[in-house]
């Protein structure tokens, strides 16, 4: 019995794959229907939102992890060297 209906199932996925009119998604309709109205201006493609301040060269980047994790490791052994005594 399960299997008939799989097969059903599956003959009503292939008949819907192959209709000829898909309704777009409720999202396609909301954004035609307002675009309709307001049109959104042209973007570039892969447009960037906001201009970006100037970047850090990699080794300031590397530094500063660096340095982070140093500092942490050194921590660490001044908390161990303090709990023995």
């Amino acid at each position: 019995m399960a299997e008939q209906e799989d097969g059903e199932r599956e003959f009503d996925l292939r008949w819907a794959d192959n209709a000829e009119h898909k309704e777009p998604s409720a999202r396609a309709r909301m954004l035609a229907a307002r675009w309709k109205e307001n049109p959104p201006s042209p973007q570039p493609f892969r447009a960037d939102p906001d201009p970006v301040g100037p970047r850090r060269s990699s080794w300031v980047s590397t530094v500063i992890v660096f340095g982070c994790v140093g500092g942490l490791i050194l921590l660490i052994g001044y908390i161990n060297y303090h709990s023995s005594y």
